[in-house]
């Protein structure tokens, strides 16, 4: 799968493929948009007219985690419409308006995430209903929505089932802000842009959340064949996300980034799908950093020969 011997190359793993695929690779329950869908709370407080009290406000409700997806356009476009704007504001209040994201996501930006990624999945997989939700969306949003779902209809056109007892070693994510300053530094070490590196580990691994080698053996969180990673890896442990970006970066402007990220995605994974999903992930982050960390909190499916099953998220 070289595509120039001259360059070792890591090779994708199906894992990490089917976990970038699996954006949109679901089995999302299907429902009318005014399915009752079963939800968590959180309580909220706000002062009240007299100093010192408060009045209890009807609690907020966030998507369960197999809360029902609508099936019909108009339904699905409501649904995508609300839902990003709620994760857009839970990512502003846990970024404090753009800084970097301390610690773990809140669990309001974990349930909405994981809810916009099964809207998502569940789009990429009815696309004459997408496309009339998508009608139905503000221009920015549809921009956003199209691009969403194209990026994971080319890797899902890419993903091949396993078998449903196929073993998946998966940890936490190292912290979103941590990432963030791997992403940057090798950016101005190796001039490739962060958004470039942040796809491609969104792609590869969800971040770092699959641990399993691929079928041919490409390890870490960037996911490296081991002649690649000693070629490229500078001394470092593919196994640590900072090393395994350095080494990605590295790779990528050896292989023409930033002059030519077609080329330089190619090499890494030799597929026009692959390279067209990280273009267009990276361009949404370039767009909306917010995406950043949508994408952050985004969990890991698989596609067995018996459906889909999620292994990460709550």
């Amino acid at each position: 799968m070289e595509v120039r011997p001259q360059h070792p190359r890591p090779s994708r793993r199906i894992v990490a493929l089917v976990a970038a695929v699996a954006a949109f690779a679901g089995t999302a329950a299907c429902g009318s948009p005014t399915d009752s869908a079963p939800v968590r709370q959180r309580s909220a407080a706000s002062p009240s007219a007299t100093a010192g009290e408060t009045t209890a406000q009807p609690p907020e409700e966030l998507p369960a985690p197999d809360a029902k997806i609508p099936k019909n356009a108009a339904g699905l476009a409501t649904a995508l419409e609300e839902t990003t704007a709620r994760l857009n504001d839970a990512i502003d209040a846990w970024t404090d308006g753009g800084e970097a994201a301390p610690g773990e996501p809140p669990e309001d930006v974990e349930l909405l995430a994981l809810h916009q990624q099964r809207l998502y999945r569940h789009a990429a997989r009815h696309p004459e209903v997408a496309s009339r939700a998508f009608a139905r969306l503000p221009k920015a949003l549809a921009a956003q929505a199209k691009a969403n779902t194209e990026a994971i209809r080319e890797l899902l056109a890419l993903a091949r089932p396993i078998k449903p007892d196929a073993v998946f070693k998966t940890r936490r994510p190292r912290p979103a802000a941590e990432l963030l300053g791997y992403f940057k530094r090798a950016e101005r070490r190796f001039g490739v842009e962060w958004e470039v590196l942040a796809a491609v580990m969104f792609a590869e691994t969800k971040f770092g959340r699959v641990r399993s080698d691929s079928h041919v053996g490409a390890q870490g969180p960037m996911q490296f064949m081991p002649a690649t990673w000693r070629a490229y890896g500078m001394g470092g442990d593919v196994q640590d996300p900072r090393d395994a970006v350095m080494g990605a970066a590295n790779y990528l402007k050896a292989s023409g980034a930033p002059r030519d990220y077609r080329r330089a995605l190619h090499a890494y994974n030799p597929s026009q799908a692959y390279v067209n999903a990280i273009q267009l992930h990276a361009r949404q982050i370039k767009r909306d950093p917010r995406a950043y960390y949508a994408y952050y909190a985004w969990q890991v499916f698989v596609l067995t020969t018996e459906g889909e099953r999620r292994l990460t998220g709550p």
